[in-house]
């Protein structure tokens, strides 16, 4: 079976975030991983570009229900119907999940993550640390390279393992 990285963040991001969003995707792919995504714009359409200029497959899981409305980096796009509750169905699908960036729509996937104890990696996203989450449940990176790694650490690690973040602090530095 082949390892599936959901990766979360905003449609309307900053340039720095695309790049950073575009090199996730490509390690993905070189890793020999499948990019899950929501589907759309933003975050979602440059970490489908990164993977393809890898030779990679994405997914898109669209809220809508036509196909026609995935990025044109999509390569499967299933459509859904059900609007933002789709993106219980992103998070679901990954072994792993890393959020970039990202509003509203993205802190609900990460909470949908936590609760269902997939590993997240945060890449210039939010910071609960303040909220009183566990460092070890929701672990913030500082580079693609980090969060692809551990990203394809935790994705790989057998189910049960008992020590599914393998993280030591919940910031990496």
């Amino acid at each position: 079976m082949k390892t599936l990285i959901a990766v979360i963040g905003g449609e309307s991001p900053p340039a720095d975030v695309l790049s950073i969003a575009e090199e996730v995707g490509r390690r993905i792919a070189e890793a020999g991983a499948v990019v899950v995504c929501g589907g759309l714009g933003g975050v979602m359409e440059a970490v489908c570009r990164g993977a393809h200029s890898a030779g990679g497959l994405t997914i898109g899981i669209l809220p809508m229900g036509r196909r026609s409305d995935a990025n044109p980096e999509v390569d499967i796009a299933i459509p859904t119907g059900l609007g933002v509750a789709r993106n219980v169905l992103v998070v679901l699908s990954g072994h792993a999940v890393i959020a970039i960036d990202g509003s509203f729509g993205t802190l609900t996937e990460i909470a949908h993550a936590l609760e269902l104890k997939k590993p997240v990696f945060a890449l210039a996203s939010w910071d609960l640390e303040s909220a009183g989450i566990d460092p070890t449940r929701y672990v913030r990176v500082e580079s693609p390279e980090r969060a692809v790694q551990l990203a394809l650490e935790a994705a790989r690690r057998p189910s049960g393992s008992q020590d599914p973040f393998h993280a030591t602090s919940g910031r990496e530095g």
